[in-house]
C-alpha cells in the first residue's frame, strides 16, 4: 500500500506563523506536524510515501530528505486544492494508497483501522464541524458528505483521510474530493466509516495550542544538556543536548526543551510547554501552556501562558500573556478562540509589554511598554 500526503497548502488562517513556513513545517513538541503523520505510516509498515508539496515547498524538502525514510516528491505549483494536489502524485501511485492531509495530527492506531479498509475514510464528533465535511454515516457507511455547512453542535465530519484506490482519477479531474466521494458511491460503491481514536487539526493558530498537548504525550523523559543540582524536574521531560538547566529552575512534565538553550535561575517551565532550539529564558520567568519557536528570547520577570512565540522574537523583561476568549470576524463568520498571545516571527516588544489576547504580525516592534490587544498586521511599530 502507498501514502499520498497532501503537503502544498498555504494555510492562511494560521498567519501570522504560516507567512514564512509551510503548515506542515509549524513544530509542535517541537517537531514539523507533518513528522508524525509519517511516524504514524511508518508504524503501520507503509513506507512508499508521497508528499505533495508546494508553498515554501524548499523548507519541507529539506526536512524530508533529512529523515531515515526515503519519501517522493510530487509539486503542486498553484494551490488550486486537494483534487488538484492528488492528480499531481498521479504519476507515482501505482496501487491502492491512503490519502493524508500533512498538516494534522494522526495516530498510528487510526492508520491501523483504515489500512484495513479498502475504500473507506476516517470520521470523528467534532463540535464545530462548520469547517470540515459533516459525514451521514448508516450502519458504519457512508451515505454523503455536506462540505463546511452552517451547523453548530457535535457531528459526525470527515477527517481528510481516505483509503482509496487508483480508480479515483475517473473521477478527479471535474470535481473535488468530497464531491468524488459521492459520485462513487452513487455508483454503488460502498465507504466505510470508520472511527479515528487520536486526530486533531489546527485550522486557527490558537488551535496549535491543543495539537501541541496532544503531540507532548508522544515525548519521553530524556536528559542530554546540562542541569543543575538544584533545580527540580517531575513528569515527563526532554532536554536537548547543550541545553543548560541553572540553579532553582522548576520544570515540570509533559514539556520538550531544544538543543543549546537557556533556561534562568529561579524560572518555572509548566506543563505543556515545548520550547525550541537555541531559546534565551531570563530568570524568574514563568512560561505554562506555551510554545516557544527556535532562536526565540524571553526576558527576566516574565509570564507567558497560553501562547505561541514565532521564531527569531525577542520578547523583554516583565512581558506578560493575559489569557482570555479572543472573537475574530472573518467575514462571513466569527471565529472564537481562547489564548494569551501568538507572536509572529522576529517580533521584539519593549519591556512592561502585556499581550492580552492578541496576534501580532511578524517583524512588528513594540517600542514601548503597554497593553496589546486585538491583530497587529506584519512589520506594525507600536510606540
Amino acid at each position: 500500500m502507498q501514502a499520498v500526503i497532501l503537503a502544498g497548502g498555504e494555510g492562511s488562517r494560521l498567519r501570522p506563523l504560516t507567512r514564512g513556513q509551510p503548515k506542515v513545517m509549524i513544530p509542535v513538541a517541537n517537531r514539523p506536524i507533518i513528522g508524525y503523520v509519517i511516524d504514524a505510516l511508518i508504524k503501520n509498515g507503509i513506507r512508499d510515501i508521497i508528499v505533495v508539496a508546494g508553498y515554501r515547498r524548499e523548507q519541507l524538502i529539506r526536512y524530508l530528505n533529512e529523515l531515515d525514510a526515503e519519501v517522493k516528491v510530487a509539486y503542486q505549483n498553484k494551490q488550486l486544492g486537494a483534487a488538484d494536489a492528488l492528480l499531481c502524485a498521479k504519476s507515482l501511485i501505482k496501487e491502492d494508497f491512503l490519502l493524508l492531509p500533512g498538516d494534522n495530527y494522526i495516530d498510528a492506531e487510526s492508520i491501523a483501522r483504515i489500512k484495513k479498509e479498502k475504500n473507506s475514510m476516517l470520521v470523528v464528533k467534532h463540535p464545530y464541524p462548520s469547517n470540515y465535511g459533516v459525514v451521514e454515516v448508516e450502519d458504519g457507511y457512508v451515505k454523503g458528505i455536506v462540505e463546511k455547512p452552517a451547523v453548530s453542535g457535535d457531528m459526525t465530519v470527515s477527517t481528510g483521510i481516505f483509503s482509496l484506490t487508483p480508480e479515483i482519477f475517473d473521477y478527479l479531474s471535474f470535481c473535488q474530493i468530497p464531491d468524488v466521494i459521492d459520485m462513487i458511491i452513487k455508483k454503488g460503491t460502498a465507504i466505510k466509516a470508520i472511527n479515528a481514536i487520536g486526530w486533531h487539526d489546527s485550522i486557527y493558530p490558537w488551535d496549535l495550542l491543543m495539537l501541541n498537548k496532544v503531540a507532548l504525550k508522544t515525548v519521553r523523559s530524556s536528559l542530554a544538556g546540562e542541569m543543575s543540582k538544584s533545580s527540580v524536574m517531575s513528569g515527563v521531560v526532554s532536554v536537548g543536548k547543550g541545553t543548560v538547566i541553572s540553579p532553582y529552575a522548576v520544570i515540570k512534565g509533559p514539556a520538550v526543551i531544544g538543543e543549546d538553550t537557556y533556561i534562568g535561575p529561579h524560572t518555572c517551565i509548566m506543563p505543556g510547554t515545548s520550547i525550541g532550539s537555541r531559546v534565551r529564558i531570563e530568570p524568574f520567568t514563568i512560561v505554562e501552556n506555551s510554545i516557544l519557536m527556535d532562536d526565540s528570547a524571553i526576558g527576566s520577570h516574565s509570564r507567558i501562558i497560553d501562547s505561541v512565540v514565532g521564531e527569531g522574537s525577542v520578547l523583554l523583561d516583565h512581558t506578560s500573556s493575559v489569557s482570555g476568549t479572543y472573537l475574530q470576524n472573518l467575514g462571513d463568520e466569527i471565529v472564537r478562540g481562547h489564548f494569551g498571545a501568538i507572536i509572529g516571527e522576529s517580533v521584539n516588544s519593549a519591556p512592561f509589554t502585556v499581550f492580552k489576547q492578541c496576534i501580532v504580525g511578524n517583524l512588528s516592534r513594540i517600542e514601548k511598554g503597554g497593553v496589546i490587544e486585538g491583530k497587529l498586521p506584519d512589520s506594525s511599530i507600536v510606540m
